[in-house]
This record gives structure tokens, C-alpha cells and sequence, in this order.
């Protein structure tokens, strides 16, 4: 019988093929009322860089509050001003951290005219060493010069140890290198900053399965979140190398974690069919039709369910 093999590998995007945003920032948040805590809508925010470069923007927040920020330099102090109707004006300058989107809430006391500032200290614009090497290395890795990002991340984290963007993007280079120890210590020393980090675990359970370890690659997938396109994936590799059993259990979790992806009904069928169990490879070919009555591989589930019926 044909093995319907799962080739069309679906959009995962590995962690370790990910491009970097050299010395890229980003923060996100709400405007809120101090004293209810309830959103506000179309607050006026001005950022303005106070040292190195010329940065001025302007937005308003959204009806929930909301606001998103990206600057290109996350190496300087941008200054924040937010006013809205019938409150204070609030200002506060603040350094961006590199890396996740720094999450950070507004709150206006209400009182017209009068001015709420939070000043933080600004020194000497200088040059920081581990930022500088950073960005030279993801601009290496963005030109596709791995082993040379490599060696620039190395010397950020050697600048700053405590620099988790340094920490994270060593990881990736080295996983994408296949130096799958290198990478899971150096993921390992991101995760004690953050240790729900998604991308950290990935890297760790993608290093862990290069070396062979499967105690520590199962630990590891264990806190990735379901994701049914990877659990696809990961069933694919399995089919391809005859291992059944194993591609059941991935398939029905991506089903599970995505009740709406035919695809891997209609392969979880087929594993079914190859295994002989066909009440269940009725309800899941049935389904895949359900979804997806059109599909490439709609006549071939037609025809296997006039032979389980």
C-alpha cells in the first residue's frame, strides 16, 4: 500500500533559521487611569530620543489602551510623553531592553495642567562593548556568516554575561551549526533569566535529539507549548522512517491541538489503514473530508473508505 508521505512539511519555521533585528527594541503596554485601572483611549504618546541620534514619533493608543513601540536603536534613551483629556501629563525617559518586547503600563493621574515626571538618570553616552558585538554579530548572521556571529556572541556574553538577547542568539547560531552542546549551554544560560523562553526550549529539544539524548529531548519538548504544525512535522519524519507507532502519537496530538488541520486527519487515517485499525481510520478520514472535501488528497480517502466500510 502507498505511504502517504507527509513532504509538503508545513511553515515550521526552526527557531534556528531565524533572522536577527540588529540593536532592534520593542515595548508594549496600556495607558491606564491610576486610581480605576481602566483603559485610555486615544492618549497621545511622543518618543523622542535624548542622546546619540534623532528619533521623534507620535501615536495614540488603542480603544483598549494598547500601544506598540519598535525602535531600530534599542542602545539609547527615548523620552515618553503621554498626555490625554483631563489628566496630568506624564513624561518618563527609559532605556529599552534588547531582545523581547518589554512590557510596561502608563498610568495618568486625572488633573489637567500640572506635570507627572519619572526621570531616569542618564550618564555619558558611551559605546557598550556587548551591545556593539551584539550587533555586529547578528548583522554577520543576517549575511549568513554563522561561525563569525558565533564569535561575536561569544564576546557580547564574555562583555555582559547577564545580556540574555547575547545568550539567546548564541544559542540559535549554534544550534543552526549542529554544535549541539554549545547550544544547549548556552540556551541553558538563557533560560536562567527566563525559563518559560519557547525558543530556548525548542533549541534544547531540537540540540538534545542531534546528540541522541532522548530523556532530556522529551523533558524539553515538555514545555513547548502543543503546536500542531511541529507535531506534524515531527510525524512526517516518522512516517518517512517507518516508525508508525510513533507518527499515531504525534498526529493525534496535532489534531488535538489544532481540531481543524486535515492534513494530519487524513495522515493519522493512513496510519490507521497500516495498522489495521480501521474503525478508526473511518472517523479520521471522514473528518479530513469534512475539512477539507476538496483537497489534494480527497479522492484517495474516498476511495480507502468504500474498502473500510
Amino acid at each position: 500500500m502507498r505511504r502517504s508521505l507527509a513532504l509538503s512539511i508545513i511553515s515550521l519555521l526552526l527557531v534556528t533559521g531565524n533572522a536577527f533585528a540588529v540593536g532592534e527594541a520593542r515595548m508594549a503596554g496600556k495607558v491606564l487611569d491610576a486610581a480605576t485601572k481602566q483603559p485610555i483611549p486615544d492618549a497621545v504618546m511622543k518618543v523622542v530620543a535624548v542622546e546619540g541620534k534623532t528619533f521623534s514619533r507620535e501615536m495614540k493608543s488603542k480603544k483598549d489602551g494598547g500601544y506598540a513601540i519598535m525602535v531600530i536603536d534599542g542602545t539609547l534613551r527615548y523620552k515618553f510623553t503621554i498626555t490625554a483629556p483631563g489628566y496630568s501629563t506624564y513624561e518618563e525617559t527609559i532605556k529599552m531592553t534588547l531582545g523581547d518586547t518589554m512590557k510596561k503600563d502608563f498610568e495618568l493621574d486625572k488633573g489637567a495642567g500640572s506635570t507627572s515626571t519619572t526621570e531616569v538618570q542618564l550618564q555619558t553616552a558611551k559605546a557598550d562593548p556587548a551591545v556593539s558585538a551584539y550587533n555586529e554579530g547578528a548583522t554577520m548572521m543576517n549575511a549568513g556568516d554563522v561561525n563569525g556571529a558565533i564569535a561575536k556572541f561569544n564576546e557580547a556574553v564574555t562583555a555582559k554575561p547577564d545580556l540574555v538577547a547575547g545568550w539567546m542568539a548564541l544559542a540559535k547560531a549554534n544550534a543552526r551549526q549542529k554544535n549541539h552542546q554549545k547550544a544547549i549551554d548556552a540556551a541553558k544560560k538563557a533560560l536562567e533569566f527566563d525559563d518559560e523562553d519557547t525558543d530556548m526550549w525548542t533549541v534544547l529539544y531540537q540540540s538534545y535529539t542531534g546528540l541522541g539524548d532522548k530523556t532530556n529531548a522529551a523533558a524539553a519538548q515538555a514545555k513547548m507549548p502543543a503546536n500542531a504544525n511541529a507535531l506534524f512535522n515531527q510525524a512526517a519524519r516518522l512516517i518517512n522512517e517507518g516508525k508508525d507507532a510513533e507518527a499515531e502519537t504525534a498526529l493525534k496530538q496535532a489534531v488535538a491541538a489544532d481540531a481543524k488541520f486535515a492534513q494530519a486527519f487524513y495522515e493519522l487515517g493512513m496510519v490507521y489503514v497500516r495498522s489495521g485499525k480501521s474503525a478508526e481510520a473511518r472517523e479520521a478520514l471522514t473528518k479530513y473530508l469534512e475539512l477539507d472535501p476538496s483537497g489534494k488528497d480527497a479522492p484517495t480517502a474516498k476511495e480507502m473508505l468504500t474498502y473500510l466500510k
